[in-house]
């Protein structure tokens, strides 16, 4: 079943990621610590930091890490990876992704930016099996990812790919996960019973 395609194929109501919630929202909103407290009286977490490794170099997004690190109960265990369906496939108890945006990047790294087209092919298979292990999941699953649409429109080709290919995924997990919290300015808005936008265009009728 494919569901990285621009139009999106597959069917919500076939599948859904039943113990999955995502967390989504700006920077600095308050989004990871919210996902931390939804599993904070969990002992066997699995935490996820998905992407590369960070640049030792880059003393500030170190700190950042290391901040992030120090906060989280120190029986969770933390799996530095870009396998984040693998993760999820093989964990028997809760899992906390952190966070989508750092993984897409290190999928688009991987496949290389100088080549766009190439890149969303290998985006859009490995969308697939991150859905698909979402969906096949029995433990809790929180994945937190970021908001970057509401601002300037990317004036390079390459950061307008990783807002399109970001925005989409983050439909398509919350298209099928059981719960999405947006955090925004420190507060949590349950979006859960909203309203799902169609992933096609509704038919016309005569009378439209």
């Amino acid at each position: 079943m494919s569901w990285g395609g621009a139009a999106g194929g597959g069917s919500r109501e076939a599948q859904r990621a039943r113990t999955t919630t995502l967390v989504t929202g700006p920077v600095r909103s308050g989004k990871s610590r919210h996902a931390e407290d939804l599993l904070w009286d969990r002992a066997d977490v699995t935490y996820v930091a998905a992407g590369g490794r960070p640049d030792p170099t880059d003393l500030e997004w170190s700190r950042r890490v290391e901040h992030h690190r120090s906060r989280r109960p120190e029986s969770w265990q933390t799996v530095e990876t870009t396998d984040v369906p693998g993760v999820v496939a093989r964990s028997a108890g809760p899992v906390l992704v952190d966070c989508l945006g750092t993984w897409l990047t290190a999928v688009v790294d991987g496949a290389g930016w100088d080549d766009l087209v190439t890149a969303v092919a290998a985006v859009r298979i490995e969308v697939d099996r991150l859905i698909e292990s979402l969906c096949a999941a029995t433990a809790p699953v929180v994945v937190v990812t970021n908001e970057v649409g509401w601002s300037l429109v990317a004036t390079t080709p390459s950061g307008r790919l990783f807002q399109d290919e970001l925005g989409r995924l983050n439909a398509l997990v919350a298209g099928v996960a059981a719960r999405v919290h947006l955090v925004v300015a420190g507060r949590v808005v349950d979006l859960s019973d909203a309203p799902v936008v169609p992933r096609e265009p509704r038919a016309r009728t005569l009378d439209a």
